[in-house]
Formats: C-alpha cells, sequence, structure tokens
C-alpha cells in the first residue's frame, strides 16, 4: 500500500467479484495482498478457469506466445509450446488457484442475478437465492463468454447434430461425417485444420477472408524447462521479448502507425501467396479490407487444410439453413451430418444478463441505450464503486489480456485504497469525464486500421470502435495514476443524514 496516506487498518472494504476467471483471479490475489480480506468471488460454474474453462474445442489455444500469457509474479517454466493449447492454459489457471488457496473465497455454481445500489452498498442476488452486500464490486465478466448465433432462416429446423464451437459437444464423432463450419474468423482457423484431419469432409462457408499472419508453433524441450526452472530471469528475457515484439509491430500496425503496417501487411500477403498455389482459391481467400481492420489472425495451418481433398470452401451467401444441410445463395444444397458455428462471441454483454440498478434507479440498460461506454473502460456514471475490468476500448492490438488486466487491477487497488483512507465512500466517473474520455478515443480512431472498410466484432451497434487507438506504453501511462479530477466523490456521515459532496 502507498505511504503517501495514512490507511485505516479497521476500515476492511467488502468486495464481492463476479467470475473466477483470469481478471477475477487476479483481483482475489491482489486484494488479499493489499489487505483486504473480506472478499467474494461469484462464480456462475464449477471451477476457475473462464474462457479456457469454457472453450473446449479441438485445436484451441492462445495466439499469445505462452510465457507472456501469465501473470507477471507467476510465471511458468512447464509451457510445453510457444502457443499453448487451452487445456494447458486451463492446468495453469487451476495451479495458481491452488497456490494461492483461491477456492476458499469462490462461491461456485452461484451466478449474479441481480445488482442494485444504494448509499454506499451494493445489494447482490444470486441464481441460488442468496443475497449479499458489499461496498464494491468488481465485474470480472471478461468479454468473449456469450456465444453468438447467426440470424439464418431455418436454423431450428437442422435434424443433425449442431453446435457452436464454445459449446462443443465432444460426443459426436466426426470422423467419415460431412461436417459444416460457419465463419471464418480465429477460432475457426484453429478448429478447421482439426476437422480436416479426422476425416471428416468439412465445407467452410465464409462470409468474410481474413488476413492471416504465419506464426508457427515450437516445442518446447525437457532442456528448455530445466533452464527456465532454474534460471527464472531467462523466462522474464523472453516475455520480455515477445511483449516487445508485438507492441512494436502489431499494435502499433493496428493504430496506424505506417512502418509496422507495412511489415505486417508483407507478412500477410506473402503468407497468403506462398501458402496457396491455386489462383481461384488464392482470390477466395483474399480480403478486400486493411490488414488488421478485422483482428490479425495468428495461424500456420488453415490454409493448408483448406487446399486438402476433404475441405471445401463455400463463399456463396447463405439463403436457409435446412433439415438436411445449408442452401446457398445459388440454390444448391450443401448436405451436413453436423453443423458447427463459429460466429463467435456478444462482445457488448459484459456482465449482462444480469440486471443492475445504480443511483436514483438507473438501470445498466438505461445507461447503455446511446452505447457501452465506460470513463477508462472502469468505472460507468450512476454506479458508483463499481468497476467493469477489461470494459470497452480496453483491447489492445493484439496484446495480452492478463497484462491488460494487472494494470487496471493496480489501478482499482488505488481507489480501494484511498477508500479506506477515509477520502471517500462513494465514488464514480462523472459524465463530463465520460464524454471528453470518448471524445478523446474518437479522437484517434481516424488513423487506425479498424476504420479499413470492414465490419469487425470491434464495433458496437451504433458502428462505435471499442477499442484503444493509441499505444500500450500511452496507455500504461495514462493508467499509472487515477485522475480524481474525473470523480465524483462523496462522504457519507454516521447517522446518514449528514453529507457532503467533493
Amino acid at each position: 500500500m502507498s505511504t503517501s496516506q495514512t490507511i485505516d487498518s479497521t476500515r476492511n472494504p467488502s468486495v464481492v467479484i463476479i467470475g473466477a476467471g483470469m481478471t477475477g483471479m487476479l483481483m482475489l490475489i491482489k486484494l488479499r495482498e493489499a489487505g483486504v480480506s473480506d472478499i467474494t468471488v461469484l462464480e456462475k460454474k464449477g471451477k476457475v478457469g473462464g474462457t479456457w474453462r469454457e472453450n473446449t474445442y479441438p485445436g484451441v489455444a492462445c495466439d499469445v506466445p505462452a510465457h507472456m500469457y501469465t501473470y507477471s509474479f507467476e510465471l511458468n517454466p512447464e509451457w510445453s509450446k510457444r502457443y499453448a493449447h487451452g487445456a494447458e492454459i486451463q492446468t495453469y489457471f487451476e495451479h495458481v488457484a491452488n497456490k494461492y488457496d483461491l477456492d476458499k473465497s469462490i462461491r461456485f455454481n452461484e451466478a449474479v442475478t441481480d445488482l442494485s445500489y444504494d448509499q454506499g452498498k451494493w445489494t447482490i442476488k444470486t441464481s441460488t437465492d442468496q443475497s449479499l452486500t458489499a461496498d464494491f464490486v468488481v465485474s470480472a465478466t471478461g468479454i468473449l463468454h456469450h456465444p453468438a448465433y447467426p440470424d439464418i432462416k431455418g436454423a431450428e429446423s437442422f435434424k443433425g447434430d449442431s453446435f457452436h464451437t464454445a459449446e462443443w459437444d465432444h460426443s459426436v464423432a466426426l470422423k467419415g461425417k460431412r461436417v459444416g463450419i460457419i465463419g471464418t474468423g480465429s477460432t475457426a482457423c484453429q478448429v478447421i485444420p482439426e476437422l480436416v484431419e479426422t476425416g471428416a469432409e468439412v465445407e467452410v462457408f465464409q462470409r468474410t477472408p481474413q488476413w492471416i499472419v504465419n506464426m508457427p508453433n515450437v516445442d518446447y524441450s525437457d532442456k528448455d524447462k530445466a533452464n527456465w526452472r532454474s534460471n527464472p530471469m531467462r523466462m522474464q528475457r523472453l516475455r520480455k521479448f515477445y511483449a516487445t515484439c508485438i507492441e512494436q509491430l502489431f499494435s502499433k500496425a493496428v493504430i496506424g502507425k505506417k512502418i509496422p503496417h507495412l511489415i505486417a501487411t508483407i507478412l500477410c500477403k506473402l503468407n497468403l501467396i506462398l501458402s496457396v498455389k491455386d489462383k481461384e482459391l488464392r482470390a477466395k481467400l483474399t480480403p478486400d479490407y486493411k490488414v488488421g481492420c478485422k483482428r490479425l489472425v495468428g495461424n500456420s495451418k488453415f490454409y493448408k487444410a483448406i487446399q486438402q481433398s476433404n475441405a471445401s470452401l463455400i463463399t456463396e451467401g447463405i439463403e436457409a439453413i435446412e433439415a438436411g444441410g445449408i442452401r446457398t445463395k445459388d440454390g444448391e444444397l450443401h448436405e451436413l451430418d453436423v453443423l458447427v458455428y463459429s460466429t463467435g462471441f456478444k462482445p457488448f454483454n459484459f456482465m449482462r444478463p444480469m440486471t443492475m440498478t445504480g443511483k436514483n434507479g438507473i438501470s445498466i440498460e438505461q445507461r447503455w441505450s446511446q452505447g457501452v461506454k465506460a470513463y477508462r473502460s472502469l468505472s460507468i456514471p450512476d454506479f458508483p464503486n463499481f468497476f467493469l475490468m477489461l470494459g470497452p476500448n480496453t483491447p489492445i492490438g493484439n496484446y495480452s489480456v492478463i497484462a491488460m488486466s494487472e494494470i487496471q487491477c493496480a489501478y482499482v487497488l488505488k481507489m480501494v485504497e484511498k477508500w479506506r483512507a477515509r477520502q471517500f465512500d462513494e465514488l464514480v466517473a462523472t459524465d463530463d469525464a465520460l464524454n471528453r474520455f470518448n471524445d478523446y478515443l474518437q479522437a484517434g480512431m481516424g488513423k487506425t486500421a479498424w476504420v479499413g472498410g470492414c465490419q469487425s466484432w470491434y464495433m458496437d451497434a451504433s458502428g462505435n470502435l471499442a477499442m484503444w487507438p493509441y499505444s500500450w506504453q500511452q496507455w500504461v501511462s495514462e493508467m499509472a495514476e487515477p485522475c480524481m479530477a474525473d470523480f465524483s466523490t462523496q462522504i457519507f456521515a454516521d447517522d446518514c443524514t449528514d453529507t457532503k459532496a467533493a
């Protein structure tokens, strides 16, 4: 804790954290280290892990190098590959939970159904008909956890097995089956090679091609792991190397830095030319928008897989789904036994579908009726003492979300520290601060690759981009210390009758 202000050791805030994924676990660890003891984590499922618990589709992996995709305080010498597979990442988070004894603070299989605020306290109701109160609520529900299904006529009529990649049905045998997969994003690029390898007849229904950068995976030997165990500084150096490469190339490329964007463009176009020899197929796989407009896909297997004899790329639009398969707009029926939706998530749901009511009876639906916005991606006017982790405008290039969460966590802890120093009982960003912050964001968007002629999940229903348009280092610098002038604070008297505002 900071020595610049006096902390009242008896003023121990009650904190409820929603979600026991990567960010929720981080918040729990760091709040404990800061001396906060009254912490409850509410997790809707039966174990920790978040997205890595949920996503078990074949080929699931992280496209951020594994040594960069760890907590800075808990490096992992046991990674088996440069880009770790999902099961290995889940094992890492379960290891962290065990090492830091997190389970005793987590209530599993208990989802939050309702949040309401009044006079410095949040009331939290759960799916088990329980109710609890807290001084602070931290929403660590993540960005990509509500699967999105396309609105296609007749989807319910399909007679075969069908499921979303985030809800993979492992009981369905795929060998020898006719499998259709809708989508060609990051997840699809991981799944499709695995489907092709099973020997299934795979038909890929592509609406929009993706720019793909070749990121070959490498295996780490037992000697590599032993070296990292004996000298953790080697892991630190490797972590820093990867972070620097991503920050200086891909993160800067998407925010419009000319040389990094040129390099990224060359890498993607060369990858396509060298990987796909058939000109007709290559033309179908060539996007008509700038590199980086959609999230860059890192993959070394997709192009090879889509050229196999048991794989087909369908670019005709889908007219309808029928009992026997997918009918495209040219009238052809593509007969299928299994239908896989690789159609992404609802990135603007955040903590919803829970209901949430702030000051003066304002609901989150009312607050966000004109767009999903949060000051510094964390604080929402009318919702005091509430922090939305990895909120809108947090995604930063292709950078590690763990690093983002650590920066946000430090920011939140400084607010809690000020509460313990009795600087306020209630704190929330002002509307003026939110508007200035969003004007600042929009001023930087015009230079980015995200306005390069595509439709992506980065955009909300109003067409606003929910990304950070500046550099990683600029974000770190701006998040180093809260600007208290951007917040409305209030202190409640002990008798709750006399208050003063600042």
